[in-house]
């Protein structure tokens, strides 16, 4: 029996119209190395540190700690404009999901490639904290583990705040092909979504146990 559904943000529960990706490329070439759509969807749902400091290296550039710091507060800064100009959404279904699960007693948590600073004023935007015990149980962000995606340690960091031991009680699901390997390496239920960049394909090419069209649609794939 699931008892605790781990999802991540953009693109898998909030629609913020792709602008993640493009901030991610923009700072990273605003270094002076070139992107390619491939590479940046490669680190799509990773820690975004990691993600600037692992493109600028493939681009041939010098990922010193300075050069990371510049591009990740570039990174904040673009976003903030995005978001501004385009204030990001819920996407469909994904509110009613939540309740319902949380009516029958399943825990919702979200984990996210963002660090907490970028992802407060996220959630912020869209009404939803742990506080008003109607969403959400727990938010965990890249910064506060170890290691962001692929590690499993954000969805360890879900269970331990929801009280949840055991991984078979456990499904986390993703737009990214990050976010699938994370939920194997955390040994739990991986389930991809179609509401990324990604299609099915895509996503069904690599482990997983289901493919969805939506978080919309867990509550009736546990029922």
């Amino acid at each position: 029996m699931i008892k605790l559904v781990a999802c991540d943000m953009a693109g898998t529960t909030i629609d913020e119209h792709g602008d993640v990706y493009v901030a991610l490329a923009r700072c990273v070439e605003e270094t002076g190395v070139a992107t390619t759509p491939e590479a940046v969807q490669e680190w799509m749902g990773a820690d975004k540190v990691e993600a600037i400091t692992a493109l600028i290296e493939a681009g041939g550039g010098a990922a010193t700690p300075e050069v990371v710091a510049a591009a990740f507060k570039r990174f904040k800064a673009l976003l903030v404009e995005f978001y501004d100009a385009n204030p990001p959404v819920a996407l469909e279904g994904v509110e009613d999901a939540f309740r319902q699960l949380r009516r029958q007693g399943i825990k919702v948590a979200l984990t996210t490639g963002f660090s907490r600073d970028v992802a407060e004023p996220l959630l912020e935007r869209l009404g939803w904290s742990v506080d008003d015990d109607t969403l959400l149980d727990a938010v965990v962000c890249s910064d506060e583990v170890a290691a962001g995606r692929p590690a499993p340690h954000m969805i360890h960091r879900a269970m331990e705040l929801t009280g949840v031991q055991d991984v078979r009680a456990v499904m986390a699901a993703g737009d990214t092909v990050n976010d699938l390997a994370a939920a194997n390496n955390a040994g739990v239920t991986a389930v991809g979504v179609l509401t990324g960049k990604l299609g099915r394909d895509d996503l069904a090419a690599h482990p997983h146990h289901h493919i969805l069209d939506g978080v919309k649609d867990i509550p009736a794939l546990l029922s």
